[in-house]
């Protein structure tokens, strides 16, 4: 019922892509995500080297036999696990799609769609769709403004943004930012999308490894309670509106320097404030459908509630 180019090309049974989430995209919660209907995405740059990330497509496997993708974040880190180390690690252990981020895939396409695997690209901006449907790309994610962690410093709301790239390309387009549940499906579909991602919704599920204190967090949360960072830059984050975001607000506001930002934004405080619980320890990333979030639920309970929603509001927009 829910069959689209989306799920045809993906194997999968519901139009839902779960977000790639920086030190919570591991094993068990990848697999429930693909154990539910969508597809879980492994973030390769929670890992270190390119056997830790290979020993985590094997975990997912042996707690899944759904398909999973693999995220590979092509902004240049300081990082020693290289984009060339990730991409081995995916041929080595024969993943069969890829999910790449930040800049055009173009100098790695030969290697993303080595042995016809399925290659997905997200990004925030109408040209960048076009661009990587022009160089090859199976499909493409486009995100508004609502989103968590990197919209583009044009500020344009998925709204706007999502309608605008599914006329620009001919590629199965998934929708992001600002969806949460049946209402954001249905009308991400309206506007064209053949599937949508979520990722500040599947943070506040059961097997979501984000401290409780954080899910608290997003169960209080409106719709004010995130912000842009690093607009002054002009390389926006959206993130939660805790006390370190108002420090980086404040510095912005002062005229501070990116390299006195930066220390501030560590994703390892992110890491380790995700296992203490001190939702005032780090940066981190959450979009504006926080303020939708109401309960914590297990992932499959969350699918199965958003697509009741949606056919319910099929059902009302069939009658005459």
């Amino acid at each position: 019922m829910w069959n689209t180019r989306v799920t045809e090309k993906l194997g999968i049974a519901f139009p839902i892509i779960g977000g790639a989430l920086q030190w919570l995209g591991r094993a068990p919660f990848v697999a429930a995500i693909s154990n539910a209907g969508g597809l879980g995405i492994i973030t390769s740059a929670s890992f270190t080297s390119k056997d830790e990330l290979k020993n985590e497509i094997r975990q997912t496997r042996q707690l899944t036999d759904k398909p999973f993708a693999v995220n590979i974040n092509l902004f240049p880190s300081m990082r020693p696990f290289s984009i060339a180390d990730m991409l081995d690690a995916v041929d080595e252990e024969s993943v069969s799609i890829v999910e790449t981020s930040g800049r055009s895939p173009e100098p790695y396409m030969e290697r993303l769609k080595r042995g016809g695997r399925i290659h997905m690209h997200k990004c925030a901006r109408r040209k960048d769709a076009i661009k990587a449907e022009a160089v090859g790309v199976d499909l493409v994610t486009i995100v508004g403004t609502e989103c968590g962690g990197h919209p583009a410093h044009e500020a344009v709301s998925t709204l706007v943004l999502l309608p605008c790239t599914v006329d620009a390309v001919t590629i199965p387009v998934i929708g992001g930012g600002g969806i949460y549940d049946g209402r954001g499906l249905m009308a991400a579909f309206a506007l064209g999308a053949e599937g949508v991602v979520i990722g500040t919704g599947l943070l506040a599920t059961t097997e979501c490894p984000f401290h409780p204190n954080f899910k608290q967090a997003l169960i209080q949360a409106d719709e004010t309670s995130t912000c842009r960072l690093l607009d002054s830059v002009k390389a926006p984050v959206r993130t939660f509106l805790n006390q370190p975001a108002k420090t980086i607000l404040d510095m912005e506001a002062q005229g501070k320097s990116l390299e006195e930002i930066l220390p501030r934004m560590r994703g390892e405080l992110g890491r380790e404030a995700y296992q203490t619980g001190d939702v005032n320890g780090c940066i981190w990333a959450c979009g504006q459908s926080a303020g939708l979030i109401r309960e914590i639920l297990p992932v499959k309970d969350y699918f199965q509630r958003i697509i009741k929603e949606a056919e319910a509001i099929r059902k009302q927009w069939g009658k005459p």
